[in-house]
């Protein structure tokens, strides 16, 4: 039986994906220059040491660019557009209804503690959740299962118990990789990127209840289970 739900953060709960691939194109435009979405892809999900875009202008400029001043610009522009912006649909509804079904429920973010927290308390979501477990208190991220693996263990719950809500190709697999149910929820930036590896694909929270979506979850694994067996 489900008991517990684990959620992404960056592009799941709030759409920090857009502004932050917007925010580094600006950059990039006051340059001549274009960041191909393949190319950004690379960070999604697993976090900003995978790729480094600074480097990457530089290198298509074939020239040194103000480190700091620009990465302080563009970080205040990621945030004005982020502190306009409202949980996703269905976020807050998927929450509640957990709460009402007994479910335990965490956040699993590659980001920084700081970063998530900051988000979550200007939403008013900080104090529903259970557990957290994040980037910057993990050796490895994601897709590597350890970020999942630590949230479980805070929960108390095993990897059958639970279900994963991700947006990224690397969210998927690091839920995947950690024995956990993974359910892709994608948004414009992470929905122009591959997604078919997860175990079910949904346009929106808001597009199904919880309720619902947890019955389709165990109907699906109850079909996989009797398939292996065959």
């Amino acid at each position: 039986m489900i008991s517990a739900l684990i959620f992404d953060f960056d592009g799941l709960i709030i759409d920090t994906e857009v502004s932050a691939y917007q925010s580094w194109q600006e950059v990039y435009q006051e340059y001549q220059s274009f960041l191909p979405l393949d190319v950004w892809a690379t960070c999604i999900g697993t976090g900003i040491d995978a790729f480094d875009p600074h480097a990457y202008l530089e290198s298509l400029l074939g020239k040194e660019i103000p480190h700091e001043s620009i990465a302080e610009r563009r970080l205040q522009r990621h945030l004005a557009l982020i502190d306009a912006l409202s949980a996703l649909p269905g976020v807050e509804e998927y929450i509640d209804e957990a709460h009402r079904m007994g479910l335990k429920i965490a956040v699993a973010s590659s980001s920084p503690r700081a970063w998530v927290v900051r988000h979550l308390t200007r939403l008013g979501l900080l104090d529903k959740f259970d557990a957290m477990k994040f980037g910057d208190e993990v050796t490895h991220k994601k897709p590597h299962p350890e970020l999942y693996q630590s949230a479980l263990d805070l929960l108390g719950v095993k990897a059958d118990e639970a279900i994963a809500l991700e947006d990224s190709p690397n969210g998927v697999r690091a839920a995947q990789n950690a024995g956990i149910f993974c359910i892709a929820i994608p948004n414009p930036i992470t929905g122009q990127l591959p997604l078919d590896h997860a175990d079910l694909l949904l346009s929106s929270m808001a597009s199904l209840p919880l309720a619902q979506l947890i019955e389709q979850v165990e109907a699906k694994r109850q079909a996989l289970i009797l398939e292996q067996s065959k």
